[in-house]
């Protein structure tokens, strides 16, 4: 069975990352996603192994020492991480894991993965960033000001990125991010034990 691909998705805050994975999660068969580690709070309304592993400052640190991390990051004060062992589980058995994380942990997993795909995810404009993420009113103002000016960084290093997805409509953008991953699956790579069964039938 051919192992399936690492999918990274990332944006800046308020660029509508989360949205758009949850909507391929719901139409797109063959699609998981990797649930990160984190050292973060648990919000409202989340819940442990759906939303992330939440896990003390201590057992994160185990985890580093022991290499258990594809990518790992500290952000806005709390460590995040990707586990090996959860996107090998994914990808061993012909699935796709999507990887909803930051703009360091895509650089990490392409260096770790070269085959890895990276997934950039931009607002229209300037604008239309600061009022989605304004308006989410999750979280303090200062917070959301330290958000905004990390977003211009982020979005330079999107421009390593493999695809970048344009969000100025949600639903055209998910059709965008849905055919990359479709057609990332006619790869040779992925189709080569249909054509190596197709070969066999002949000789039969």
């Amino acid at each position: 069975m051919a192992r399936g691909d690492i999918i990274v998705i990332s944006a800046p805050s308020g660029s509508g990352k989360t949205t758009i994975c949850r909507a391929l999660l719901a139409r797109v068969e063959g699609l998981v996603l990797s649930v990160s580690y984190t050292t973060r709070e648990k919000r409202t309304g989340e819940s442990g192994g759906k939303d992330y592993y939440y896990v003390n400052e201590q057992e994160f640190g185990n985890m580093i020492e022991c290499k258990e991390f594809l990518e790992y990051a500290r952000v806005y004060g709390n460590w995040y991480g990707t586990s090996y062992a959860t996107v090998d589980e994914i990808v061993s058995s012909g699935e796709d894991a999507v990887l909803e994380i930051d703009v360091q942990g895509g650089r990490a997993v392409k260096a770790a993965v070269p085959g890895a795909v990276l997934i950039g995810i931009l607002p229209p404009d300037r604008e239309t960033l600061r009022r989605r993420l304004f308006g989410r009113a999750r979280d303090s103002r200062e917070d959301m000001e330290r958000r905004l000016e990390a977003a211009w960084k982020e979005i330079e290093e999107l421009k390593k990125y493999d695809y970048i997805i344009v969000n100025k409509d949600l639903e055209t953008a998910v059709r965008q991010v849905e055919c990359v991953i479709r057609a990332r699956r006619l790869r040779r790579e992925r189709t080569m034990e249909m054509v190596d069964r197709i070969l066999r039938e002949k000789g039969e």
